[in-house]
């Protein structure tokens, strides 16, 4: 049986005595491979090797670090169909959304080549008597990212390109669900020219995870994964006196007003709520139609084509989507349903008992559908995180705004109206962090950064773009002078002025 082992030092390295986890093959519900999962002692040799090889990569000039970029770059998209391939295999996704997954990561990537320019700092001639004040951006030295199952090529590259771009070393604590690509990933770096002990890959559970917030060499965490967990995350790092930054869960609304082009937004929501078998944090789970007119006809258009989607296999071409990544989430998922119906919601369609055909063991749920759906509900407050779409009615646009403004997660919202005053409202007032106007999934492109507030997001600096490159650096700020010769300054024993 396939093996997956650690990455440390730019070789494949395994401990014996270590535990094992199984590595599920979702279409079938069978064990396809084992990884390792670390120790405390494992930790420690990623970053030994880490903090060895950080200075000399720091040293090395920005452009020089840029080159290695572009070659990785390059190399990911000579390997994309392989990728893919893999990451299906292990999360479920069907390969047209693999490669979806990333191309995202890809992009950031592509953002991190322009590093040269994006450690530029400030500088002010004559900011006193003969005093030039300027500021320059330093790597941290050694960080970390601790990833989630649901992307395991995206959000690795979201945090390993700006923190290598930058001069740090990084050490990647994967999902052990599906740890195949991180790896890959890691193999291609190294391949790009990336020196040994830059890019280190260590799976494991929380023991792993406690091992590298407690490191005190570790200077930075970036995390994505459950609220619970980005909080305990957020907190026990920042003990430790590391900057963090913990991306959450999620519950995003998709407001639908009585103007908007129907048929494009359920084209637009059906999408965004099935895809991925709704296991993204940007997926659109609850959608909040203005007026009863509005939510009939939503309703029935709903229902049409939800009927006409498809649930297979990843290598099916026409399957909208796949299964989900394991037997535990199945059936949680499924108790998020009944949770839903005992609390009071209508089941208009039940994705449960959805088997497909010679795949009986795979871990599949077609697309379930709620109406009248309360705020009041746990099904409605948690993230279920599963192929299940809620319909949550209100009856103006100020009750429809209020639903994602009071819930406990500020990830991402949407709404859909042909009225730019409603959107523009809508865009200043609701209390979330990624807004869309006729956009269903308002991920920022690369050079702007990803981020939810309220239990979506712990930390002032969300991932990528520009806050990526303040996450991994720190301003060093110099005031200069450069006396005469032979002159002589008087003494001051007053505070400074310019």
């Amino acid at each position: 049986m396939r093996n997956v082992t650690h990455l440390i030092g730019g070789q494949s390295a395994s401990w014996s005595g270590e535990r094992t986890g199984d590595i599920f093959a979702p279409t079938i519900g069978h064990v396809q491979a084992q990884v390792d999962l670390g120790t405390v002692g494992t930790v420690a040799e990623a970053v030994a090797n880490a903090r060895a090889a950080q200075p000399a990569w720091a040293a090395t000039n920005p452009q020089r670090r840029a080159r290695v970029m572009f070659q990785f770059k390059a190399l990911i998209e000579e390997n994309m169909e392989q990728l893919a391939a893999l990451l299906a295999s292990e999360h479920g996704k069907v390969i047209s959304d693999a490669r979806g997954d990333i191309q995202r990561g890809l992009d950031v990537v592509e953002f991190a080549c322009g590093i040269p320019h994006l450690l530029k700092g400030d500088y002010t001639e004559g900011a006193g008597p003969g005093i030039d004040v300027y500021s320059m951006r330093q790597a941290l030295g050694v960080v970390a990212g601790i990833t989630p199952f649901n992307f395991p090529a995206m959000i690795p590259l979201w945090m390993l390109a700006p923190a290598i771009a930058c001069g740090n070393a990084f050490i990647l604590k994967p999902s052990e669900r599906d740890p195949s690509v991180p790896m890959r990933l890691a193999e291609l770096a190294l391949e790009a020219g990336l020196p040994a002990g830059i890019f280190n890959v260590v799976h494991g559970d929380k023991l792993v995870v406690d091992a590298i917030l407690d490191h005190p060499d570790v200077k930075a965490v970036s995390f994505v994964g459950s609220s619970d967990i980005a909080q305990y995350v957020y907190g026990r790092g920042a003990a430790a006196g590391k900057r963090m930054q913990c991306m959450g869960g999620a519950k995003n609304h998709g407001i639908v007003m009585p103007d908007a082009d129907i048929d494009q937004a359920v084209a637009d929501i059906l999408g965004a709520a099935y895809g991925s078998a709704g296991e993204r944090c940007m997926a659109l789970p609850v959608v909040v139609p203005v007026g009863e007119r509005t939510a009939e006809v939503l309703r029935e258009k709903l229902v049409d084509e939800i009927g006409k989607l498809r649930v297979g296999v990843s290598t099916d071409v026409d399957a909208h989507y796949g299964p989900v990544v394991s037997a535990q989430h199945k059936a949680r998922i499924e108790s998020y349903i009944q949770m839903a119906v005992d609390e009071g919601a209508e089941l208009v369609l039940d994705g449960r008992g959805f088997a497909l055909q010679g795949y009986e063991d795979g871990y599949f749920l077609a697309p379930t559908l709620l109406d009248h759906v309360r705020p009041n509900m746990q099904s409605y407050t948690d993230e279920i995180f599963g192929p299940v779409l809620q319909i949550l009615r209100a009856t103006t646009f100020e009750e429809a705004v209020s639903y994602p403004s009071q819930h406990q997660y500020g990830n991402g919202v949407a709404i859909f109206t042909r009225n730019g005053d409603f959107a523009r409202n809508f865009a200043s007032s609701v209390e979330v962090g990624m807004v869309g106007i006729n956009v269903p999934i308002p991920v920022p492109v690369s050079y702007h950064s990803f981020g939810g507030w309220k239990r979506s997001g712990f930390g002032d600096l969300n991932q990528y773009g520009t806050d990526g490159i303040r996450f991994y650096t720190r301003v060093k700020t110099v005031t200069q002078r450069w006396p005469s010769g032979g002159s002589v300054i008087d003494q001051s024993f007053v505070i400074p002025t310019m």
